[in-house]
């Protein structure tokens, strides 16, 4: 067995990891031997001395994410078969199988115990993001990997960490793994979306509005539509399958706002009562004249750290009041927070006190989250990130 540098954690700050927890603060940390660097493989191992779990060290509040709690060499058939398992899960799950849609999440980090590694799928791209050192430094391991279980699925892997890592004081590069591609064409529930994956945010696209995309689309006939931060148009392609008579889409992101064109373009026709605002959110809600019997609210995370999140509630709870404010009566409002570091009860209370700051009663018609392909492990509950709610507002 390979001997790996050995952290051991104080006294009572092991039950998180033994209840299977993935990550491990700084503060619990006792003393760290052999000199591990960032991305290194480590060991842990209670007070005591027994040994809990192995995981990447990185300095930081985060310092050790955990991949295995039995001991391991963390060659390649040990990774070779943790990514067959997430890969099979999908399998399982039809998203291989169904000939309507082509997009998907591949690995999604915690949730398949792979803490650190972001792979979306693209009708035969996969763009990899690491969020980790040690994730980042075997990049080139899992797309050989990927290639080898997935074969004649895979055209080009692609890396694409610059956005989500820094090494040494030095952003991660972009390039390809395997392969080469342009923009994805792909398709979802037989919609047809152009992906910038190199370009765009996150890994292209966000699929995991896929489900709450699709259910948009039972709301919308005859409707008039905001699609706020739109991006490139995802919510707004369902809303014109949906037969709304008006969509407006609004992003900050020029490049986004053309991209959405296309989309638009490709799915309903250039004759679709569908107009484009590259504008502020907020700057758009509050100069905006029209009554929109539907509006959604998809912003960027306004927290990626627990000390932003004073400020973030305080950022849903004034643009969702903003779009109560100017809803038709009734209206429909799908509105939400991607924000890991806020957590549901939170996000609902925010979006309650705009509610009653306007002074209209609304009922909660769904509680939304994120799809099956995106999966929350059950021993780390930080995995349920996207927080959604429809409200009918009268």
């Amino acid at each position: 067995m390979t001997t790996f540098p050995k952290v051991t954690l104080k006294s009572g700050r092991d039950r998180s990891v033994r209840r299977f927890h993935l990550w491990i603060f700084s503060g619990a940390i006792k003393k760290i031997e052999g000199g591990p660097e960032d991305g290194d493989t480590v060991e842990v191992f209670s007070n005591s001395g027994e040994y809990l779990a192995t995981g990447h060290f990185q300095n930081g509040s985060i310092m050790i994410r955990i991949f295995s709690f039995e001991q391991t060499d963390a060659g390649e058939a040990f990774w070779h078969s943790k990514l067959n398992t997430a890969i099979n899960y999908r399998k399982q799950l039809g998203f291989f199988d169904n000939p309507g849609t082509n997009i998907f999440r591949l690995i999604h980090g915690e949730g398949d115990r792979l803490p650190g590694l972001i792979a979306d799928y693209y009708n035969g791209v996969v763009v990899l993001q690491a969020h980790s050192v040690g994730m980042y430094r075997m990049r080139s391991l899992f797309s050989k990997i990927i290639t080898d279980i997935l074969n004649l699925r895979v055209i080009a892997i692609y890396d694409k960490s610059s956005s989500t890592l820094n090494i040494a004081g030095k952003e991660a590069g972009n390039n390809f793994l395997y392969g080469k591609a342009d923009n994805a064409i792909v398709k979802e529930y037989g919609n047809q979306f152009e992906i910038d994956f190199i370009g765009g945010q996150k890994t292209g696209f966000f699929i995991d509005q896929r489900e709450n995309r699709r259910l948009l689309q039972n709301y919308c006939s005859g409707k008039k539509v905001a699609n706020i931060f739109s991006y490139t148009g995802g919510f707004s392609v369902y809303a014109a399958r949906g037969n709304a008579t008006l969509i407006d889409s609004v992003d900050a992101s020029e490049n986004a706002i053309e991209i959405a064109r296309i989309n638009m373009n490709e799915n309903s026709g250039k004759n679709t009562s569908h107009r484009f605002y590259c504008d502020d959110a907020f700057d758009f809600l509050n100069n905006a004249t029209e009554k929109y019997d539907v509006i959604i609210l998809d912003p960027p995370a306004f927290a990626k750290h627990q000390n932003a999140t004073k400020n973030a509630l305080k950022a849903y709870r004034r643009i969702n009041e903003m779009a109560i404010r100017m809803m038709a009566s009734p209206g429909i409002l799908f509105t939400f927070s991607c924000s890991q570091v806020i957590s549901r009860d939170d996000f609902r209370i925010a979006v309650f006190a705009a509610a009653a700051t306007t002074g209209r009663q609304v009922r909660i018609l769904h509680q939304l989250t994120q799809p099956p392909d995106h999966p929350i492990n059950i021993y780390h509950p930080e995995g349920e990130y996207l927080k959604g709610l429809v409200l009918y507002v009268e």
